[in-house]
């Protein structure tokens, strides 16, 4: 069995897990952390919401939320459509859970398993940055509002 590439990261941050649920699904505040396309629609994302982007070098890139479990756990399946190996449904995924501590939460982010992909070295070194930047909007994003 190969190694698995799963990117962890984890920030505590000065809200309750409700707030922190919100920056993770008001498209308003995805669009601060993560790249959403112009014309998203600005409904709460549950199961089966999906962000649909067209590569500039051709296919799309295709993110599905497969289980929210509110203010605990939300997993976003990632696929693109130009990957020689078609993993399954939420075998790449991103996965944000939260643990609630007292008007405090951990967030911790997992992002992978990129092992299943060619080049997927490529994929795991831009998730260790993602994963380092969007903890901290995200943060922002909770304690301040």
């Amino acid at each position: 069995m190969t190694e698995q590439l799963v990117v962890k990261d984890e920030i505590i941050i000065e809200a309750a897990p409700a707030k922190v649920w919100e920056v993770l699904i008001k498209p308003k505040y995805v669009a601060q952390w993560d790249a959403l396309p112009d014309n998203y629609p600005q409904e709460d994302m549950t199961i089966g919401s999906k962000v649909i982007w067209e590569n500039p070098n051709g296919g799309e890139t295709i993110t599905t939320i497969i289980k929210a479990d509110e203010m605990k756990e939300l997993k976003i399946a990632l696929y693109l459509s130009n990957w020689e190996v078609k993993p399954n449904e939420g075998d790449v995924a991103y996965l944000y859970r939260l643990e609630d501590l007292n008007d405090r939460t951990l967030l911790k982010i997992e992002i992978g398993d990129f092992a299943l992909l060619k080049d997927g070295q490529k994929y795991y070194d831009a998730s260790v940055e993602f994963a380092d930047e969007s903890k901290h909007v995200i943060k922002g994003l909770a304690e301040k509002h």
